[in-house]
């Protein structure tokens, strides 16, 4: 068969196969347009799922009549002229394929005035046959209707799915548009009924409300607001919480200059940024926007522009991972409320705290014996329990409101598990391990990463027997040990000889402490890795060496506990994300005893 040049209809049929998919595709391809076009209200009419009708309807510049016709034929665009245009595309849409190929595989009407026309035009197009323009009675801007899509090529027709699923595909562009533009307000209607209304938003406030109603109210009332900027990238919008997590990554969007897209560099920097306080399994939520020069990403990288590549993913990835860390870092009790300079601790019949402060200080000379005390977490001895009065870990404080901290004040222990405590607002419950492990990580983290971890000699050297290669191990990764606060020499083939461990981590094992960081290091596979994993090793360290279950802890112990948990970035969550504590009301108490009914 010879090569021949194919006809223009069946080039746009050919084309239509990548534009469009599914009456979903062109609803995204005729709101971008739209968006393109500066519109502020844009109305989506879509009957049968989008297979029988789609109309989008917007305010925006409108089209001359005398572009109309080429708006309909391939490769013809306002949005650039030129590759210095394409290297640098601030527009969603660029190519110039969208409407010719919805018109080869659909019957497409396009009406458009423009601000300085008398009239409006309308022109159609049936099979890739164009007819002439002719004047329309609209308002400015521009009507497209798209109907009987895949009439023409019934192959493809039957691959669609029930008028549902189809729609549904429809809305969730739609709300991911609408995401992508708070500014501009979307109608949307179904076989004549609205689905979704969503006025412009004016305000941060209004920008919340209308991303509760796209996405859930569940999300936006665990939410926190973002906004950072730094080597000419502003990043802004909503994180969940940890607490509001997912079984699946549903509820994450990015949006670039405008544009939704998917990416593997966000993505992985959101997943570093949350890396420590998710339970393994469980996804963040978040709905962010970037803004940066055009030029520093290509937005032809994918034929449906679902992706972008960036210039320098290396630097957007360490910015946006970094902006996260900053703002879940304030993810502790209290950590979005301004907290008092200065809390007394209250008299209890028989007991006397003495006052504690919150300042990074940690107070008076009574706090930092409290703190001391509770980083030791030596077991009282029964004289020392004798001393308190009995009652007195089981006596609730007796405090006015305002000086009660977030975390508020120990009544007891509960299982060797956990801590009871009274705040403002009711019972605080603590896992005590929980709460440990992420304050000793904490901790870790800011002296590893300022390399300043404080190590303690050892007044025996332990030697630990280790299989030849776990020594040779140990040994080629000398400075890894080192920066975690170890110093461990090899004795022979087959032993080390620890000397030196972390003085925060001086009540625990060394031994263990020791095979806990071989096992990363091998896990790693190679020194060069070993030397990046450092939080995992810490976590490890962390979460091995934290308070245990069945420990006996005093008030004082306690109480320095809850206020070392509110000067603890993260501390809602342990290490592997499970939450550190719960909180119920004098509400939820009066409902379950049936009180004031």
């Amino acid at each position: 068969m010879p090569i021949r040049q194919l006809p223009g209809h069946l080039i746009n049929q050919i084309a239509a196969g990548e534009v469009v998919e599914r009456p979903a595709s062109v609803a995204k391809e005729l709101v971008e347009n739209s968006l393109d076009a500066g519109a502020q209200s844009i109305v989506i009419d879509i009957m049968a799922g989008g297979s029988k009708l789609l109309r989008v309807r917007d305010d925006g510049c409108g089209i001359p009549q005398d572009e109309l016709a080429l708006a309909l034929s391939r490769h013809a665009t306002s949005k650039i002229t030129s590759l210095e245009d394409l290297e640098a595309v601030a527009s969603l849409g660029f190519r110039g394929e969208a409407l010719p190929s919805i018109g080869s595989v659909a019957r497409l009407t396009l009406t458009s005035r423009t601000a300085d026309a008398e009239t409006a035009w309308s022109v159609s197009a049936d099979n890739g046959r164009l007819s002439e323009p002719k004047p329309a009675a609209h308002p400015l801007g521009t009507t497209i209707e798209v109907e009987d899509l895949f009439y023409n090529t019934p192959a493809r027709r039957k691959f669609l799915r029930t008028e549902r699923t189809e729609f549904a595909h429809i809305d969730k562009w739609i709300r991911r548009l609408a995401l992508a533009r708070p500014d501009v307000a979307f109608t949307v209607s179904h076989n004549r009924r609205t689905v979704l209304s969503l006025p412009a938003a004016h305000s941060e406030e209004d920008e919340l409300q209308r991303i509760g109603k796209i996405v859930g109210d569940s999300f936006a009332s665990q939410a926190v607001f973002l906004s950072r900027e730094a080597d000419g990238i502003a990043i802004r919008g909503w994180l969940g919480l940890p607490t509001f997590n997912r079984s699946q990554p549903d509820l994450q969007h990015w949006f670039i200059n405008g544009r939704s897209i998917g990416d593997k560099t966000l993505s992985h920097a959101a997943r570093h940024a949350y890396r420590d306080v998710l339970f393994h399994g469980r996804y963040p939520a978040y709905v962010l926007y970037l803004s940066m020069d055009p030029a520093s990403i290509d937005a032809n990288a994918h034929p449906a522009k679902h992706e972008v590549r960036f210039r320098d993913g290396r630097r957007v990835h360490g910015i946006v991972s970094q902006s996260l860390e900053q703002v879940l870092a304030g993810t502790r009790p209290g950590g979005h409320e301004q907290s008092p300079a200065r809390v007394a601790a209250p008299a209890v019949s028989g007991f006397q705290q003495q006052p504690m402060r919150l300042a990074s200080t940690h107070g008076s000379q009574a706090v930092a014996e409290a703190l001391s005390a509770y980083r030791q977490m030596t077991v009282p001895t029964t004289a020392e329990t004798s001393e308190q009065p009995a009652g007195a870990s089981h006596a609730p404080p007796q405090t006015r409101e305002d000086d009660t901290p977030p975390m508020g004040y120990a009544l007891a222990q509960l299982a060797g598990i956990y801590i009871l405590a009274e705040n403002k607002n009711g019972l605080i419950v603590v896992d005590m391990h929980a709460a440990h492990e992420r304050i000793l990580y904490e901790k870790l983290k800011k002296d590893f990463d300022q390399r300043s971890l404080v190590r303690q000699p050892l007044l025996v050297p332990t030697t630990v027997a280790v299989s030849e290669r776990e020594a040779t191990l140990a040994e080629d990764n000398a400075d890894v040990f080192a920066r975690l606060g170890l110093v461990v020499d090899r004795a022979g083939p087959q032993s080390l000889v620890i000397r030196e461990m972390p003085a925060l981590l001086r009540q625990a094992d060394a031994e263990t402490l020791v095979r806990d960081v071989i096992s990363d290091i091998a896990d790693a596979g190679s020194s060069n890795r070993a030397a990046d994993i450092g939080d995992e090793i810490l976590a490890t360290m962390a979460c091995h060496h934290s308070v245990r279950a069945n420990r006996v802890l005093t008030i004082a112990e306690m109480n320095a506990l809850l206020r070392e948990m509110e000067m603890t970035d993260r501390a809602d969550q342990c290490n592997h994300g499970r939450p550190t504590w719960t909180a119920m009301s004098l509400a939820e108490l009066d409902r379950l005893f049936l009180r004031g009914q």
